[in-house]
């Protein structure tokens, strides 16, 4: 397979290389990303991007380049930046120096193809406009993206058109695929807490057994995908957080429990949270405890743009190929927080496949570096093609 990267790109690739194994080193979790921040406006001028602003979001960085000639038009290219809270196992030479921190998801990766992006366009400028690069904190579920927003990034840098990557495993490298229409799962996060009545373990007649009744629960929530919503429609609920007691003898008082609603639509959302809300209550009213359930919206649906998808699978096929390009992905119940750009300006978001086998958010995960250069040329080529100089 012949891939198409470049001059200024592929020459960089040791440089990439190296950069990104400096930001896996050196993990930062949502809104503490002040040493990725740092470097990243230290490289963009470097590469000469003509302004770079940074504290957008508390700690994104935005940079312009500005092309050959200006139609006004300006496209937006967006990276994430934070890791996870998870300790990594990979044993790599260049492992995260942080206990607790790790970058198990790619976004150490993503930075760096949109500085090798940077790099590039700055350097040739061969399109007419202006290129808005996003460097976004907090993707993780804090809400980096809707941040920005709210800190005026749209207003500050007005984009026609936004584009994202996003690593994936499991895949053929270098294959692009997009989704078109919704193509990543809407996300809620659950937290129940029950508060009953704790005894003595010899003596549970005493007690309102708070973590029978958190069993009780987790199972009855498990049935609200099976018998409540129809089977063509799409939903995930996990509990993924269960705390109860601390000691051999003591029936507790008290249980917690979390978790995650993934969904396509919000219909399908408002089904979940209503059934897991009369389940609360009527397990609330059967044992006579109190039980308090707090439900949050985290990811909106993120939904491709027609046009704006086949425009970006045409620019990755003029650097990984056409054969290499999939315009009919599967949608993934995984979410993306810039689904919240997309509610804002259209786009696409695009996958990229690299060799490895470990799933994504695993401590053990790995991604493979050739593909950095690819991800760069990627987001490059749709600058140029998406804001060509006419002849």
């Amino acid at each position: 397979m012949t891939i198409n990267i470049p001059q200024i790109i592929s020459s960089s690739e040791s440089e990439l290389i190296d950069i990104f194994k400096d930001f896996h080193e050196n993990p930062e979790l949502g809104f503490e990303e002040h040493r990725t921040a740092q470097i990243v406006k230290d490289k963009l001028y470097e590469f000469g991007v003509d302004d770079v602003q940074t504290g957008i979001g508390i700690t994104g960085v935005v940079g312009v380049i500005n092309g050959k000639k200006s139609n006004n038009r300006c496209i937006g290219l967006r990276a994430d930046m934070d890791a996870l809270p998870i300790h990594e196992k990979t044993n790599l030479p260049y492992a995260s120096k942080i206990s607790g921190k790790m970058h198990a998801c790619g976004h150490d990766a993503h930075t760096t193809m949109l500085l090798g992006a940077a790099k590039y366009l700055s350097a040739t400028r061969e399109f007419d406009g202006r290129a808005i690069l996003i460097f976004q904190p907090a993707e993780e579920g804090l809400g980096g993206a809707l941040k920005m927003i709210n800190d005026g990034i749209f207003k500050k840098f007005p984009c026609d058109e936004i584009y994202g990557i996003h690593n994936w495993p499991n895949q053929s490298p270098n294959k692009v695929e997009i989704c078109v229409g919704p193509a990543m799962a809407g996300a809620s996060f659950f937290d129940i807490n029950l508060i009953g009545k704790g005894s003595h373990a010899a003596a549970p007649q005493n007690s309102k057994d708070s973590l029978l009744i958190a069993s009780s629960l987790v199972t009855q929530i498990q049935n609200i995908v099976s018998r409540n919503v129809p089977p063509l429609e799409t939903c995930v609920i996990s509990v993924t957080q269960f705390h109860a007691g601390s000691a051999y003898n003591v029936i507790p008082e008290t249980a917690q429990i979390s978790g995650t609603i993934r969904y396509f639509s919000n219909d399908i959302f408002q089904l979940t949270k209503q059934r897991l809300e009369e389940i609360c209550n009527g397990l609330e009213i059967s044992y006579n405890i109190k039980i308090n359930l707090k439900i949050r919206k985290v990811f909106d649906v993120l939904i491709n743009n027609t046009k704006l998808s086949h425009a970006y699978i045409d620019a990755a096929a003029d650097i990984v190929g056409p054969k290499n390009t999939n315009i009919n992905a599967p949608p993934s119940t995984g979410s993306e927080d810039f689904a919240d750009f997309l509610k804002i300006t259209p786009g696409a978001y695009c996958k990229l496949g690299h060799e490895g086998n470990i799933a994504l958010h695993s401590p053990n995960f790995y991604f493979d570096t050739k593909s950095l250069t690819v991800g760069s040329a990627v987001l490059s080529r749709i600058i140029e093609k998406r804001l060509p100089i006419s002849k």
